[in-house]
């Protein structure tokens, strides 16, 4: 096991075994930046019907939501905090010297491929893997596995496929092929977001003020990430994704403890994005163009748009105008200056905004 390389969507286990996401690309010396996603029920329990989970030997988690891992670590274990110089705060993180296990994506699916299928979703599994395969012309080697299936506590009756995808060029190679499987009547695959019954469950419990239920679908089905597989191990449609993560290659370590990020405000805007190259990742970063600021700090050199939230990722393309709503944030290095709009966690939450500023009628 080799602690010091991990990278987004990889997971970490704690003595106390609290489960967490390493987050994004970028990390001080000896730490991680992170997520918590998973907590025992001995430490923590959720009334949300969607957090319960049962690993193995009945051990019982429940899942964080939102910024719900974020208070959980602030106010019960600030010891998975690490010091992140450019914000001059403490960060959800965990150091080398308190990981006990790290989970990757990768092998894990490896494992599970080796093996012949013990229940319907792993059955499921091979089969819309070998699908995709064929037609895309990846390679197994090119997808990882998350969330339940990497854990190992995901229920066949119930769980989802959630799987990550290795390299920004095979994630294009992936949704040209996903968009000519949608197309076609007999294919085992559909888009989740083909029609707004995707989003009916979601609009009971929506607290986006600034982001409609409807909205937030027209932006999912164009991304073609998200598909449903009808899987006739289980008899049911199994609900898929696909998240890119980057392959070694792709990765530099940005961390520069010289650089100083400082809140400026709150501000909306109407922008261009003039590069989307990194918004399939985490965090999701947009070249932008401000064309109008409609309030807040009036800034001549705002250069991105950086998203830390999930629903923003892949949100924008190229040549699109935006409306963005967050926090105005000035970034100084010893050899540079600019503005940037962040959306993260944080006080207004639910205010942030990256929307494609037309009708959503395609």
């Amino acid at each position: 096991m080799n602690n010091n390389r991990l990278r987004d969507r990889d997971s970490i286990v704690t003595p106390k075994d609290i489960i967490f996401r390493v987050y994004g690309y970028t990390h001080p010396p000896q730490a991680f930046i992170c997520d918590v996603e998973y907590a025992p029920a001995s430490m923590y329990k959720s009334k949300d019907p969607r957090a319960k989970r049962e690993g193995e030997n009945q051990t019982v988690y429940f899942k964080f939501f939102s910024d719900q891992g974020l208070q959980f670590v602030r106010q019960k274990y600030p010891q998975y905090t690490i010091w992140y110089e450019p914000l001059q705060t403490r960060l959800v993180g965990v150091h080398l010297d308190q990981i006990k296990e790290t989970r990757k994506p990768e092998e894990a699916l490896m494992k599970l491929l080796a093996c012949r299928p013990s229940d319907s979703l792993l059955q499921s599994l091979h089969m819309l893997l070998d699908i995709i395969i064929e037609r895309s012309g990846l390679s197994e080697t090119d997808f990882g596995v998350f969330g339940s299936l990497l854990h190992g506590f995901y229920n066949p009756k119930f769980s989802d496929l959630d799987f990550t995808v290795y390299d920004g060029e095979k994630l294009k190679q992936l949704r040209e092929t996903l968009k000519t499987m949608y197309k076609e009547r007999s294919s085992h695959l559909k888009n989740e977001f083909e029609t707004e019954d995707a989003v009916k469950e979601k609009s009971k419990r929506w607290s986006f003020v600034n982001y409609t239920p409807q909205e937030y679908c027209w932006h999912q089905r164009r991304k073609t990430i998200y598909a449903v597989f009808r899987a006739e191990a289980t008899g049911r449609y199994i609900k898929t994704e696909f998240e890119l993560v980057k392959n070694w290659k792709e990765i530099h370590n940005e961390y520069d403890p010289m650089i100083r990020v400082f809140r400026k405000g709150w501000i909306k805007a109407i922008a261009s994005i003039v590069d989307d190259s990194e918004s399939p990742f985490m965090p999701s970063i947009y070249g932008a163009d401000v064309k109008r600021i409609l309030e807040g700090k009036e800034a001549d050199d705002i250069r991105r748009i950086v998203s830390y939230i999930e629903e923003f990722r892949m949100q924008a393309e190229r040549g699109e105008e935006v409306y963005v709503e967050g926090n105005l944030e000035q970034v100084v290095s010893p050899r540079d200056s600019f503005h940037q709009i962040t959306l993260s966690y944080g006080p207004r939450y639910y205010e942030q905004v990256l929307k494609v500023a037309k009708p959503y009628r395609q």
